[in-house]
């Protein structure tokens, strides 16, 4: 982990760590991995125009977002099944991410529960949301969420089916038996998932378990169920992010899943500003997909983001050094993201404007 000087390197270090099979489940994405090539470039095609003479002797990088004072504008995205990576997994990711200040987002199909993750840290957290065909579950994982001191609801919202991973395929990815989506245990008989001997656990866990009839009804009847604010997370159609609003969504994530469900879609941040003019104020836009370098962080801000999220650079430092691995996966990104500030300008994230970039 101390070789690497930026989080770019870190996934050639994962892959000398980790087993090819989950490796690839963590860097694959769908089909020709198009999207996924093009969720770097596109940041890499963004240019920042820096202003000068300005006094950058104190740089303050903080953020609200939903009410949370954050010390970076950066979230953990959600990510399933940690424990893949690290034994201590979505635990030693909440510990990392509370140290740090920074939000975390846990997947309902983490490989650690709800509650045991809301113990393991007190800081923020959010908890993702894939829908159950029943819709009891689903109403149950909701209330626990918010039992358990969870601060926002994040649904994702381009799943309806899981997109072809075929990295997944190759290896017929499949899972050791401590490490499932035990969130759904007690509500579900897991063990009667018909795995397989050929294709993807994944494919199999996401064929039983998730609801692929979601409407925007869901979505009311979601917000019906908790006081917590609704994310909508899987947003790229600028109608899209205002139905969200006209559904009451508190805040829309600008995301292609990392490109691993449609193959072909735009990055997040190519589509980005026409949402943030679709929506004005009527809700918080974030964005993620391919962010890597401070210098990313404040194109999206640049570009009308509130914050963006990580996924896959926070995994790659769980792999390599647990806990610690995650925290400095965060610190290598704020010192970035505090950097790019005084080299254009910005003493504050109020002062990062579309101006800023080209």
């Amino acid at each position: 982990m101390a070789s690497a000087q930026n989080l770019l390197q870190l996934e050639a270090l994962a892959r000398e760590k980790l087993p090819p099979q989950v490796f690839d489940f963590i860097a694959g994405a769908a089909e020709d991995e198009i999207t996924l090539a093009r969720n770097r470039d596109a940041w890499q095609a963004i240019q920042i125009l820096p202003r000068v003479l300005v006094d950058v002797s104190t740089i303050d990088t903080s953020v609200t977002v939903l009410g949370q004072t954050m010390p970076s504008p950066v979230v953990l995205a959600p990510i399933a099944f940690q424990r893949l990576a690290h034994d201590d997994g979505e635990l030693a990711t909440a510990r990392a991410a509370a140290a740090q200040g920074t939000t975390m987002t846990l997947s309902t199909m983490a490989s650690c529960t709800i509650e045991d993750v809301a113990a393991a840290a007190d800081g923020p957290k959010w908890f993702q949301l894939y829908c159950y065909t029943d819709k009891a579950v689903t109403e149950r994982l909701v209330k626990r969420a918010e039992a358990a001191g969870y601060s926002a609801l994040c649904l994702t919202v381009d799943v309806p089916r899981l997109g072809r991973r075929e990295r997944d395929f190759v290896h017929n990815l499949g899972f050791p038996d401590d490490i499932t989506p035990v969130n759904f245990e007690g509500e579900v008989d897991i063990t009667e998932i018909p795995l397989g001997q050929r294709g993807s656990a994944l494919s199999a866990y996401a064929a039983s378990l998730l609801d692929d009839s979601l409407t925007w009804d869901d979505v009311d009847w979601l917000r019906s169920l908790t006081s917590m604010p609704v994310i909508l997370k899987g947003i790229l159609a600028p109608a899209d992010a205002v139905l969200a609003a006209d559904h009451g969504a508190a805040a829309v994530i600008v995301s292609n899943h990392g490109g691993r469900q449609l193959d072909g879609t735009p990055a997040g941040v190519e589509v980005l500003p026409d949402v943030v003019a679709a929506v004005g104020d009527r809700l918080e836009v974030l964005v993620d997909g391919g962010v890597r370098r401070g210098t990313d962080v404040l194109k999206a801000l640049a570009l009308g983001a509130r914050a963006v999220l990580i996924g896959r650079p926070y995994i790659w430092g769980l792999a390599l050094d647990g806990e610690d691995g995650v925290a400095h996966v965060l610190e290598m990104l704020q010192t970035e993201f505090e950097l790019a500030m005084a080299l254009s300008g910005a003493t504050s994230v109020a002062q990062i404007n579309r101006a800023l970039v080209r």
